[in-house]
């Protein structure tokens, strides 16, 4: 069973909404929700760079017209370069503009084992810890939706084998098969050679991971206004390192080796120039590092309040993200 009644239950009566793009992978959990009987809509990026782009669309469009469902689409600006970082960038926040926009309530995306372990693998090469290396998990609960991976335990052949066996039409992007993207080389030439011979063991030892990062990372409450992210502090250094690591990945910025060691020993640093992670009271701040000329009640405030001096320009900047740090005082918490 692809779809496991856990996941099932989950999605009944919910508001869904799939990531779609015609390939094999959201194909299949197109045609298994339909089969469970989960009410869903789709949402495809058009990214301007494919020719058979066209065609995915209006397959997408001609899915959805047939199946009495919504198909949002978004015809992204032309990406110069970066390209899978940017498309993943005008991908995530397509999608979650359409979930605050509709209020749906779980976003599925098409993600199998061969995703997760090329993703393992990229990060053991390039150094990394348990939390790291499992990388993306099944369920994610967002700060208004539920993040939902329901096909990570199965591989690719398993979910072509689902579309062949019900003859259903599917679109192969060619750019997945270039193996100067390095995410295509460990898929081709590293993780489905594992597989062949080891899929078992290697579906366990996913199993292993995900409880040990469930003891290891201790969730957190992240806050966000404008640019400016809080969090209490977990008490657990590697954990809130973890946490640090995701919030500025997802503002475009990763954090470099050296970086996460003095996270370790020092309360406060400046991130590439460009971000400030602060450490105050408990709380960790993260926001842009900015110089910003303030007037005098401002600084007379902020040092009433006790405000970490590097973090003051930001917060006079922008109002919402002050705000925001004045609800998370510690004597509020």
């Amino acid at each position: 069973m692809l779809l496991s009644q856990a996941n099932i239950n989950e999605l009944q009566d919910q508001k869904v909404l799939l990531a779609f793009s015609g390939g094999g992978d959201s194909t299949s959990l197109f045609f298994l929700l339909l089969a469970s009987n989960i009410s869903f809509d789709i949402a495809i990026v058009h990214y301007g760079q494919r020719t058979q782009a066209d065609e995915e669309v209006a397959y997408a469009q001609e899915l959805a017209k047939t199946h009495g469902l919504t198909c949002h689409l978004l015809k992204a600006k032309s990406i110069k370069q970066n390209f899978e970082y940017e498309a993943r960038t005008i991908r995530y926040d397509f999608f979650e503009n359409l979930i605050k926009e509709n209020s749906y309530t779980h976003l599925l995306t098409a993600h199998h084992l061969q995703d997760r372990l090329e993703w393992m693998l990229m990060q053991f090469s390039k150094g990394a810890g348990t939390a790291e290396l499992l990388g993306m998990k099944e369920k994610e609960n967002r700060q208004t939706y539920t993040l939902l991976r329901p096909l990570l335990q199965h591989t690719k052949d398993e979910l072509l084998s689902y579309l062949k066996e019900n003859n259903k039409h599917y679109f192969h992007d060619k750019s997945n098969d270039d193996l100067s993207y390095k995410r295509n080389y460990f898929r081709h030439k590293i993780a489905n050679e594992l597989l062949k011979d080891n899929l078992e063991g290697i579906r366990q030892s996913f199993n292993y991971l995900e409880e040990d990062v469930s003891e290891l990372i201790k969730e957190v409450d992240i806050r966000e206004a404008e640019e400016l992210s809080l969090f209490i502090s977990s008490g657990y250094k590697r954990s809130d390192i973890f946490h640090i690591d995701k919030i500025l990945k997802a503002k475009g910025y990763i954090l470099t080796s050296n970086q996460r060691q003095e996270l370790k020993t020092q309360d406060e640093i400046i991130a590439g120039r460009k971000f400030l992670v602060v450490l105050d009271k408990g709380i960790y701040y993260i926001s842009p590092f900015i110089s910003e000329v303030m007037d005098k009640d401002f600084k007379e405030e902020c040092r009433k309040l006790g405000v970490p001096s590097k973090l003051r320009p930001y917060l006079f900047k922008c109002p919402m993200a002050f705000i925001l740090f004045t609800r998370y005082l510690p004597c509020s918490i």
